[in-house]
């Protein structure tokens, strides 16, 4: 299995040990050890998200297929891809995650889904990374999927040539780390970094600086695209512009 499709184990951390000194020998372990093909560090203390990125040909021109999602559920009302969560003891990797959950929601049989290959894997800034497969479908129109309306309010379609002639505006939002919070129910204040007791500098007892985070838009026809999908349908939008550019 192609090791770039697999998705974290659950966590680990070092444990204490009565150990000598590092010496040479130790040096080669850790050699060996060292991954041989590096991925996102502390992947498995991330909510990490497997998505697919269904194409549709029709009338001779690719479609992106988007879904609302129901309004009762996690980020109810917003347009998304298919996908969810990727289940350890569920899911073998993030490629059978994606596909599961497309089956699910879209009401597609998987033999008609033919994955064509990844994206670099997203990471947000809320703590959620996503490794997303570009597929086609083998289907002509939204009359041959069933989507589970338990998730799926509609599903729409886009062509892909509205988002490489239509840019997705572009929003910076501040973000803010604080080592304490206030709790709503009684007002308490709970400290989540003993600044002090760890003898780390004072300015850590302030809320730290803010961190720019980029936030995608593209409004259309049918319903707006933005945050982490708009992301996604950007860097397929950036691939395709990058090959016309090579080809002119």
């Amino acid at each position: 299995m192609d090791e770039t499709f697999l998705c974290p184990l659950p966590a680990e951390k070092a444990v204490p040990q009565n150990i000598a000194k590092m010496k040479h020998q130790d040096l080669e372990l850790l050699r060996n050890r060292l991954p041989k093909h590096p991925n996102i560090m502390g992947k498995n203390r991330y909510l990490n998200a497997a998505v697919l990125i269904p194409l549709i040909e029709h009338e001779n021109e690719f479609y992106f297929l988007f879904q609302k999602r129901a309004a009762h559920i996690r980020q109810g009302g917003e347009v998304s891809f298919p996908g969810g969560e990727f289940e350890p003891g569920n899911d073998e990797s993030c490629r059978e995650a994606a596909l599961r959950e497309t089956v699910e929601e879209i009401g597609i049989s998987r033999d008609k889904i033919h994955i064509q290959g990844r994206l670099d894997t997203l990471v947000s800034a809320r703590g959620v990374t996503v490794d997303s497969f570009v597929a086609t479908l083998d289907v002509t129109s939204l009359d041959e999927l069933d989507p589970d309306q338990n998730e799926v309010e509609r599903l729409f379609m886009l062509p892909v040539s509205f988002f490489e002639q239509n840019p997705a505006r572009e929003y910076e939002l501040e973000l803010e780390i604080k080592p304490w919070q206030i709790t709503s129910k009684d007002e308490m204040r709970i400290e989540h970094l003993p600044v002090d007791d760890l003898g780390l500098p004072a300015r850590y007892k302030k809320p730290w600086p803010g961190l720019a985070h980029r936030v995608l838009v593209y409004q259309n026809p049918e319903e707006t695209v933005w945050g982490l999908t708009a992301e996604l349908v950007n860097a397929v939008v950036m691939l395709l512009q990058k090959e016309h550019k090579t080809q002119t």
